[in-house]
């Protein structure tokens, strides 16, 4: 039996706390050692799950195959720069950074140290998007308007980064993943204290595709949706659900008259949890062994594509308010 690959988990608030729930499930993985600023929260969740508490960086991490770092936004370049000196698979969670400079500074170390970095955009891994990978194969389908809605009251807890970087940066992810490089962008919004908490952006593509994406931390619903207008079809995803409906007019001739009537099928959406599935293919990453996602795993590359978007969208929607 192989040895388990062993893993150093750097924050445990909420997030980290369901990293920690996924790994100790995870037979092939260790948890080496755990980092909290929080010492008492660190202190409980270490006697929770027997894992050690890291003490001393430049001893504790020798021994790791791999780190795992979901601190605040702020505070991914310096782990990153930190870590990177002992291990060289290294997971973040979205974004990869908090600025473009930042960001572009890991690209250029992760080239110079040889960096395996994987980004924590959990929806490349949510059960129902993989569905729609499958549907819209590039042979059958041409995506001409994909509409991206992510509403979070909740999420207007998070006090380091505005709507665009908590939220609309999952689905920027997704747009550039079904419908690649970017040629034009609008957009606009609702600044609260200098916080974008509403933003609506329109992204033209340069193959000719729209994705129309809407996030916000003031809608009291939450929401989760992505609809997708194909030349033939019409697709509708439901992420919190799992569930993917899609319609197709059917044209019957009847004597000298047409008659078009749409039917709808429901995709059974078949998955494991987004985030042990993100997790497993960690774990490969750090084997340095393929697995059936990572053709799609995102990297530091996927990450700085993102985070420039994001950014535009950011700099039209306060130039718009100010």
């Amino acid at each position: 039996m192989d040895k388990p690959i062993k893993i150093a988990l750097f924050g445990i608030g909420k997030m980290g706390q369901n990293h920690l729930r996924i790994l100790s499930m995870l037979k092939d993985v260790e948890i080496a050692f755990l980092y909290d600023t929080n010492q008492e929260l660190c202190q409980v969740m270490s006697e929770r799950f027997g894992v050690k508490i890291l003490k001393d960086i430049d001893e504790d991490l020798k021994s790791c195959d791999g780190a795992i770092i979901v601190t605040p936004t702020f505070t991914h370049f310096d782990y990153i720069n930190k870590v990177s000196d002992y291990v060289k698979n290294i997971f973040v969670e979205k974004p990869l950074t908090n600025t473009l400079e930042s960001t572009q500074i890991i690209l250029t170390l992760a080239k110079e140290k040889s960096l395996n970095i994987q980004v924590g955009f959990i929806e490349r891994y949510n059960p129902a998007v993989l569905t729609l990978k499958n549907i819209l194969t590039p042979n059958t389908h041409k995506i001409i308007n994909i509409d991206f809605i992510r509403t979070n009251k909740m999420s207007s807890r998070i006090t380091d980064c505005d709507v665009v970087i908590d939220l609309m940066i999952h689905d920027i992810d997704l747009a550039l993943n079904f419908n690649g490089d970017v040629r034009d962008i609008y957009a606009h919004g609702v600044v609260i204290n200098d916080m974008i908490e509403y933003a609506r952006a329109c992204i033209i593509h340069t193959n000719g595709s729209f994705s129309n994406i809407v996030a916000s931390r003031i809608t009291e619903k939450r929401r989760r949706q992505i609809s997708i207008t194909t030349n033939n079809e019409y697709i509708d995803c439901n992420l919190l659900r799992k569930e993917v409906f899609v319609d197709k007019q059917s044209v019957e001739q009847r004597l000298d008259n047409v008659s078009i009537s749409a039917n709808t099928e429901t995709i059974e959406v078949r998955g494991q949890e987004s985030l042990l599935s993100e997790l497993i293919d960690f774990v490969s990453l750090c084997k340095n062994v393929p697995s059936s996602l990572s053709a799609n795993r995102p990297n530091q590359n996927d990450g700085m594509k993102a985070m420039r978007i994001a950014h535009q969208i950011q700099d039209i929607i306060h130039n718009a308010n100010r």
